[in-house]
């Protein structure tokens, strides 16, 4: 009969991992073997740096469309005075 395990008890048994818990003393606290803990390790370690790396991203255009309200910010009352000088 298989297991399925949520996603916070996968992550909280990887944080026992990470703290120095052996990981035998996990697997047969929860009953699996040793490799699907090892593929699981794996697999989310691969998601955390996934999801570092677009939040990189997400500052970084974050940050340019910051810039880009401050020059428009700039620009409107310039813009305003050429305008009434126009009229």
């Amino acid at each position: 009969m298989k297991k399925r395990f949520t996603e916070p008890q996968i992550t909280f048994v990887l944080r026992q991992v990470s703290s120095g818990i052996l990981i035998r003393e996990i697997t047969q606290a929860i009953g699996v073997s040793d490799l699907i803990l090892y593929r699981r390790k794996k697999l989310y370690t691969k998601l955390e740096l996934s999801v570092i790396h677009r939040l990189k991203q997400l500052e970084e255009d974050n940050r340019r469309l910051k810039q880009l309200v401050a020059e428009l910010t700039l620009d409107k009352p310039m813009l305003q005075k050429v305008l009434l000088k126009a009229l």
